[in-house]
């Protein structure tokens, strides 16, 4: 099963920390990880009046490393390595900030409108994180596993679907550990792809079946994000 590194930051001087010359260099520094299959920087993203109130309190930016090995997964999160040169790197450039990290395992589906991503591209994700606890976690999982993604898979115009769930796993890196027992995304081409699925019907039956979920209590924040995918080849 592949694994997902989450590298969160909170707060910072700037809503826009990044511009181009930043994101060459974090995509770069992602290069020099070993092991590493993909990479995905998500910035904030212009969002219109349903999730406004999201981008306000939106992470300034979430990074993804994916790996297909724990051990190299650990290897990666050790002190000195290249992980933690990109952490850094981020801090200083967003000023007082948090950065927060979690590994998580990968559920990755299939979806109707699935499109393989080149170097240069760019999408609009929809980031979702479960931060609070199930009274009984199996019961949400298997409850939501069977029944949310087939409808998440109904969205206009999705290009991508991946649920995580947490994992334990080593890490070197000094920052606090994220602690979401669940977190998702779905993918979609740009912002106005995203907002129509949002104002699909689809959307409305994910809401019925949200309610029906087994107890849970807990924040449930979802992030519109604009989101830049780096094309490496593994070493």
């Amino acid at each position: 099963m592949e694994l997902c590194f989450f590298l969160i930051g909170e707060g910072g001087h700037s809503r826009d920390a990044f511009d181009r010359s930043d994101i060459s260099r974090l995509q770069s520094a992602a290069c020099d990880v070993a092991g590493l299959c993909r990479f995905v920087l998500h910035l904030p993203a212009v969002q219109d009046e349903r999730t406004k109130g999201a981008h306000a309190s939106a992470p300034f930016c979430v990074t993804q490393w994916y790996f297909d090995d724990l051990e190299l997964l650990e290897t990666a999160l050790q002190r000195g390595g290249a992980i933690q040169a990109v952490a850094d790197s981020i801090a200083e450039r967003a000023g007082h900030c948090t950065l927060r990290q979690q590994a998580m395992a990968v559920r990755k589906f299939s979806t109707p409108h699935q499109q393989a991503s080149r170097v240069s591209d760019e999408r609009c994700t929809y980031l979702v994180s479960y931060e609070g606890e199930a009274d009984d976690f199996n019961a949400w999982l298997t409850h939501y596993m069977t029944h949310h993604p087939p409808l998440m898979m109904q969205l206009p115009g999705i290009r991508e679907l991946e649920i995580y769930t947490r994992i334990d796993y080593r890490s070197g890196l000094a920052h606090a550990p994220a602690t979401a027992m669940q977190r998702n995304k779905v993918v979609f081409d740009d912002v106005d792809a995203l907002n129509a699925a949002l104002a699909s019907p689809v959307r409305a039956r994910m809401k019925q079946d949200f309610d029906s979920f087994p107890p849970y209590s807990g924040a449930a924040p979802h992030y519109p994000m604009r989101s830049i995918y780096g094309n490496l080849t593994p070493r």
